[in-house]
């Protein structure tokens, strides 16, 4: 709390009493408005006790001041003053109260512990969490946040975001820089089950929101790890130089977070370490800053449950060129490519991971180590889920020390998998040649059932589509034709043998009508039926 006053016994006498009362309260004085706006500046007030009459700059100027800086401040103006504009302008005022100097103390301790009681009904979050809970399943925050959690986990941010920005109702500016905060919530003692903990995290979003939207534009997102990412713009109207408007918003965004953390402390029961931008920048580098913050946040001093760092990201030592992105995060895309078949995107991908291996003559690198083993940890999960180790051969998969220099090893774990995507398609030829040859086996036996495609996709469980499209890459014919190849094949056989009646043989082969088999088995063969069994008896 600050008191300001011109009249200085009026501010030490109130600095005394108030300090000695038991309001978990810091207390700060300043004996004219200028001095108390450096205050405000400099730190967070929850709650400012000044006097409404004052040279220079009077209580209603500050008040200006106040709410640009400090939006959820409570102001408690104390004045003798009985000009009822001064009164009036004060009282229309969201958060603030007037006290007459002659109501005496009682009076303004009562307005002060009123003031104290609305900041923390404004951070309780009980209604925030169901607020979060209703909104969990709603499109537009779990579209917003797998976006940016894209956005963050990628190698590379596209430039064109704007497009992206506007569809998915993104309150953020594409075309300006951007400050980013990281939050690390540390679970209480007690067991917490997922939901508790995804409960928590968007308690803290939705809370964050509410209290930075007074002078910022932003957004809060979950990332992979349940860590809190917020994205931060000023307010577009503020009218301040830029370089004053990011210092000011700064010192607010410190202020601001020491409140989140005291709401995650009193009613979540967890605690939050924060690491704050101190600088802007483009979109283009976020993946890089977000990592940055990320190590920065790891290397910090004591637990950090009540930490707010802000940090020059820009400056900070940049990562290590083989963890400048987060193994899991690559590798899980490696094994996507695999698992798709996307071999260029792999070997894209690989490539970039592996680069720094090819400058590294020896194996003592420990980054590199851990690159490779992951690497080759996932491949052989793939070699052993395809059963694919004669073809491919994993014997000094897992064992570096065979391998004369770290660059040699990393194109081995390339021929690898190389040869596991060659396995991949090998074996999808296997598998389709398999399922036609079987269902040429079920044609060949069922001539006078229902062969339909649709019926036939029934005993493969394909599509017919792709059933069709299938078939004609194997075989080199429609299905329909191969089809009708066999009836007639076996059309041939029965009538060369001449225990049957020409239409007893079309009707065995799956011709409903005589007419029928007579018109297809000339199409095929240039001669009907019968003509086709006077030659091959009288031959």
């Amino acid at each position: 709390m600050m008191i300001v006053d011109d009249e200085e016994i009026i501010t030490d006498g109130l600095a005394v009493i108030f300090g000695k009362m038991d309001l978990g309260l810091d207390i700060y004085k300043a004996y004219s408005g200028q001095e108390a706006l450096e205050l405000l500046h400099r730190t967070r007030v929850d709650i400012v006790l000044s006097d409404i009459c004052m040279p220079e700059m009077d209580g209603l100027e500050l008040m200006e001041h106040i709410r640009r800086s400090w939006p959820q401040c409570k102001i408690v103006f104390l004045t003798g003053h009985s000009d009822f504009n001064y009164v009036y302008q004060a009282i229309q005022a969201p958060g603030v109260q007037y006290v007459l100097k002659n109501e005496g103390y009682p009076k303004l301790i009562e307005a002060v512990k009123r003031a104290l009681q609305e900041l923390k009904d404004t951070m309780q979050v009980n209604d925030l969490i169901r607020q979060s809970k209703e909104q969990l399943n709603t499109l537009e925050t779990l579209a917003q946040g797998d976006y940016f959690r894209h956005l963050i986990h990628s190698v590379k941010v596209d430039q064109e975001v704007a497009e992206d920005f506007s569809r998915l109702r993104i309150p953020l500016d594409a075309s300006l820089p951007v400050l980013i905060a990281l939050g690390s919530i540390s679970d209480s003692e007690s067991p917490r089950t997922y939901s508790d903990r995804q409960e928590t995290a968007l308690a803290v979003k939705f809370l964050s929101e509410k209290l930075l939207k007074e002078r910022t534009v932003s957004l809060g997102v979950i990332d992979r790890y349940g860590d809190l990412i917020w994205l931060i713009q000023p307010e577009r109207s503020r009218d301040l130089d830029r370089a004053e408007t990011f210092e000011q918003l700064g010192k607010f965004l410190e202020g601001t977070f020491e409140l989140i953390q005291q709401a995650c402390r009193e009613s979540l029961e967890v605690g939050m370490a924060i690491t704050l931008s101190a600088e802007e920048f483009q979109w283009a580098r976020l993946p890089m800053l977000y990592d940055k913050a990320r190590q920065v946040q790891h290397y910090r001093a004591g637990d950090g449950e009540q930490m707010v760092q802000r940090v020059n990201l820009n400056e900070a030592a940049a990562p290590d060129p083989v963890r400048d992105r987060f193994l899991r995060d690559k590798v899980d895309t490696l094994a996507a490519h695999l698992e798709a078949g996307r071999k260029e995107e792999f070997l894209r991908l690989f490539g970039e991971m592996a680069g720094p291996a090819g400058q590294d003559r020896g194996r003592c690198n420990p980054y590199l180590t851990e690159l490779y083993y992951t690497i080759a940890l996932m491949l052989m999960s793939y070699i052993n889920r395809w059963e694919a180790d004669e073809a491919v051969g994993v014997s000094s998969l897992m064992q570096l020390e065979v391998h004369r220099t770290l660059g040699e090893a990393f194109r081995y774990l390339r021929d690898t998998a190389e040869l596991l995507f060659s396995v991949r398609k090998s074996g999808e030829q296997k598998r389709a040649a398999g399922v036609i040859d079987t269902l040429c086996l079920y044609i060949e036996e069922n001539l006078t059932r229902d062969l339909s495609l649709v019926r036939l996709s029934d005993v493969i469980h394909f599509n017919p589509s792709y059933l069709s499209r299938l078939f004609k890459q194997e075989r080199g014919i429609n299905l329909s034709e191969y089809i009708e190849d066999m009836r007639i094949r076996q059309a041939k056989d029965l009538l060369k043998r001449g225990e049957l009646k020409v239409a007893e043989v079309g009707s065995l082969i799956g011709y409903v009508t005589p007419q029928s088999f007579t018109r297809v088995f000339k199409k095929w063969t240039g001669t009907t039926p019968q003509e086709y069994r006077t030659d091959m008896l009288s031959g």
